[in-house]
């Protein structure tokens, strides 16, 4: 059965970017995100009770990414990304989106592990393998579904070693169930310590205060 829902269709939409870019151009300085927290390089998120710290330079895509969204019953939490979509570059563009819809629009689900099918159909659709079995994971007490993807994109420039002559795209989605809602943690990197990084920077809970 093909993949109709829209908000997984806008959270993989970044895996389509040509992130590989041989342009001889340079990406412009990223601005700085804009999140609406007391800390600016922090998103907050209340309803789901997460926290997402963002890599400094890093540009904010949210408003871009819920565009055309019309009566799809989820949103764009978040879309962050390391350089801005439309800068071109040699490396795999990396990126956070966070998102979340409503479980009614996959009948039959009843736990996060439901919502890897359509997943990992829309991911190998768009070339992508699926690396490893799913696992479960637990984020500051919170159990939550990873799978992780990857796939070969564009050619590095100069390089002289054909074994190596193409850039991997890495992906890794952290599923979880909340409020009869599916929230999605996607995370894009061309490497798995960056990968690990990015999914170390979602944490649960209220934060602990600073030592003094």
């Amino acid at each position: 059965m093909p993949v109709h829902y829209r908000l997984i269709a806008l959270a993989a939409a970044i895996l389509l970017l040509d992130v590989a870019s041989q342009s001889q151009s340079k990406a412009p300085p990223a601005a700085k995100p804009s999140t609406g927290s007391q800390n600016a390089q922090i998103y907050r998120n209340p309803t789901y009770g997460f926290r997402y710290q963002i890599p400094f330079g890093w540009v904010e895509r949210s408003k871009q990414m819920q565009e055309g969204n019309g009566d799809s019953k989820g949103e764009v939490l978040l879309a962050i990304f390391e350089r801005p979509p439309e800068a071109t570059g040699d490396t795999v563009n990396s990126a956070v989106v966070i998102a979340a819809e409503s479980a009614e629009s996959y009948p039959g689900l009843k736990k996060p592990e439901d919502y890897l099918g359509p997943l990992t159909e829309l991911a190998t659709s768009n070339g992508f393998k699926a690396e490893g079995d799913p696992l479960v994971i637990e984020v500051d007490g919170r159990e939550l579904v990873r799978v992780d993807f990857a796939k070969q994109i564009g050619a590095k420039k100069n390089d002289t070693d054909a074994s190596n002559g193409q850039l991997t795209m890495r992906q890794a989605t952290l599923v979880l169930l909340a409020h009869h809602q599916v929230v999605s943690f996607t995370f894009i990197a061309g490497s798995e310590d960056e990968l690990d990084k990015l999914v170390n920077n979602l944490h649960f809970g209220v934060a602990k205060p600073a030592a003094h």
